[in-house]
Formats: C-alpha cells, sequence, structure tokens
C-alpha cells in the first residue's frame, strides 16, 4: 500500500557538491543538490541554481565554474556554504577552504576536495526557481589518493557524501556490484574477485610497509 502526495523534488540520494565560481574577490561557493552528467563525449554536466542566489549572477557573467566533490571531512562546510550567502561571508575564508588556480577555467577549486570538474557554460535554460547551467567538462583533477598503481581511480576511497531529504550521508564503501554484474559471467566474476583480492593485499602490504 503507497499513499499519494502532491508533486515535488523528492528526487533522492543527490550529490552534494561544492561549486566554485568567480575569482578574485568575488570568489565564491555554492553547495549544489541538483546536479548531474547529461553527456558522456564531450563530458557534459548541469547545475540549477536558484536565481536569487549570489553565486548565479557570477556564473551568468563569467560562463565558469568548477564542481568540487564532498566528502564526509567536507560535509560540514558544505551545509554552511549552502545556507550562507557569499554577499556577506567570504566562504573560503571562514570555513578554511584552500583556493587553488585551475588549469583553463579563471575561478579556483577547493583544495581540499578528492575531485575537481572545471566546467565552462554551453547555455543556460532558464525555470521559475532556477536557472540550469550546462556546461562542458573541460578539465579533471583527482587526488593521488585515490589513484591506485595502475592509474585507476577508486572512488571507494574517496569519503563522499549525499544528500537525502534533508540530510547528508556518507556513502558506503563496499560495493553491492559493479556496472553489467548482473549478466556477469562467472569467469569474468572470478577473475574480478581475484583482482580485488590483490589489490587489497597489495594496499595491505604498502601500509604495512609505511609504519
Amino acid at each position: 500500500m503507497k499513499k499519494s502526495f502532491k508533486p515535488g523534488t523528492l528526487l533522492s540520494p543527490v550529490p552534494a557538491v561544492m561549486v566554485s565560481c568567480g575569482d578574485g574577490e568575488e570568489k565564491n561557493i555554492i553547495t549544489i543538490g541538483w546536479t548531474g552528467i547529461i553527456n558522456s563525449d564531450p563530458p557534459i554536466t548541469y547545475i540549477s541554481v536558484r536565481k536569487s542566489r549570489h553565486s548565479h549572477h557570477i556564473i551568468e557573467k563569467t560562463g565558469e565554474f568548477v564542481i568540487n566533490l564532498t566528502t564526509e571531512k567536507l560535509a560540514f562546510a558544505a551545509d554552511y556554504c549552502g545556507v550562507k550567502s557569499g554577499r556577506d561571508v567570504d566562504k573560503f575564508k571562514e570555513m578554511n577552504l584552500t583556493p587553488e588556480a585551475c588549469e583553463i577555467v579563471k575561478c579556483p577549486m577547493i583544495e581540499q576536495s578528492p575531485v575537481n570538474l572545471e566546467c565552462r557554460v554551453l547555455e543556460v535554460k532558464s525555470y521559475p526557481t532556477h536557472d540550469m547551467f550546462i556546461a562542458e567538462i573541460v578539465a579533471m583533477h583527482i587526488d593521488d589518493e585515490i589513484v591506485d598503481e595502475k592509474g585507476r581511480i577508486d572512488m571507494s576511497q574517496a569519503g563522499l557524501i549525499a544528500y537525502i531529504h534533508g540530510e547528508y550521508f556518507g556513502i558506503k564503501k563496499s560495493s553491492l556490484g559493479r556496472f553489467g554484474y548482473s549478466v556477469m559471467k562467472p569467469k569474468t566474476r572470478k577473475r574480478i574477485n581475484r583482482q580485488k583480492h590483490e589489490e587489497r593485499v597489495s594496499k595491505n602490504r604498502a601500509k604495512r610497509k609505511g609504519r
């Protein structure tokens, strides 16, 4: 049995990313939950920003922003950057976040974030409450700590968070399965499990050496 409710924005979970924008004294951070990927090649993303937000006019003017993925350690800062206005405070300073120069866009990325996506706006779609900034991802930066010795990105080690109906939650580190596991052949599954075991052994050896 299910109960019916009036239409709303109950799509969950969603990412809680910190979007940095502007440059110089006008640099700012806004926390966004409405974001995602809309094309793979070229990589195209979007963020939906309420028209009244301080960051809206900055992104509208510069046509650039950076999506900074948020971790459990950054959850407090993410919440702060979502409720405080950049008109009143310097969020980088208040949250002890370090602005780092990007390769292509002029706005800063957040050094403490494990993944930074430099974005350049392609078009803007206007809706009653929000504007959707559709942008190409023009550069990507990944923390060395989540890149293994073979150059593969291991997002399970990033400690990312999700936003669910008004609350922040850490993402469980253990995988339920990888893409295509529902139709995977037993031989392939055995090979992947063996690789995972070898990777765990390698990581444990590296930790012991570092002690």
